[in-house]
């Protein structure tokens, strides 16, 4: 018989479970308006980072909503509907990551092909737009930097005109987002990536998309996803 190892727990996710308890329990209800990143820090006791970590997981899971210039508020939680574990979430193994890089591959490369055969003004705005906010992303405020990196896609996959294939990969963004942030995490402290070089690949698809040029969409939507592999796969869990 074989056993999984334990791991033992990051900070953020402690702080993400006891925060999953008060939510599932009753302590903390719909709408309510949680204490800001600075007081929950001071409350558990731990860094203002791995407090923002829990919140963005609790969101990713949608049950916490962040509003701009308001906070962040408690979401109707169904414990029916709530099928995805916190524990999965925040602790996938390599090979689940694995399998998530390659759904998101077959998605977006057939996504990018569509786009670039598709693609109309209105879309290459849209594209652009999300271009021009990951430009302006730094490495003091990396949120804008990934929130935009996801919507890049998304974007994408607007514009291939399939509202199916919209949905299908609306169903993963959250599971792809997670991988990002932590691509871009990884990136920032590579001796040999810098987001500069992340923010070129997306700039090249976006201009390959616009030219109509299919396969040098292709070529330049699989080079970055393997990039993304590459670099997650490497030092993930080291």
């Amino acid at each position: 018989m074989s056993y999984k190892i334990i791991k033992s727990k990051k900070i953020y996710e402690e702080v993400a479970d006891q925060l999953l308890n008060m939510i599932t329990t009753g302590v903390l209800k719909p709408g309510d308006k949680l204490d800001s990143v600075q007081k929950l820090s001071e409350k558990f006791e731990v860094g203002r980072s791995a407090v923002r970590e829990a919140l963005s997981a609790l969101r990713a899971m949608g049950l916490v909503e962040m509003k701009q210039g308001e906070g962040t508020f408690i979401k109707y939680y169904d414990p029916h509907s709530f099928s995805q574990s916190l524990t999965n979430l925040l602790l996938m193994e390599k090979k689940d990551l694995e399998d998530l890089l390659d759904v998101r591959k077959i998605l977006e490369l057939g996504a990018v092909e569509s786009a670039a055969l598709k693609r109309n003004e209105q879309d290459l705005n849209a594209i652009k737009a999300v271009l021009n906010n990951m430009k302006v992303s730094t490495m003091e405020s990396t949120d804008i930097g990934e929130k935009a990196d996801i919507d890049f896609h998304i974007a994408i996959a607007k514009a291939a005109h399939n509202p199916l294939l919209e949905n299908l990969m609306l169903s993963v963004s959250e599971a792809i987002s997670k991988s990002m942030k932590e691509t871009r995490r990884i990136w920032i402290f590579s001796k040999t990536t810098t987001l500069e070089k992340l923010f070129e690949q997306h700039q090249n698809i976006y201009e390959a998309i616009k030219r109509k040029d299919v396969e040098k969409s292709k070529t330049l939507m699989e080079y970055h996803l393997n990039s993304v592999q590459k670099t997650l796969l490497t030092y993930m869990h080291e």
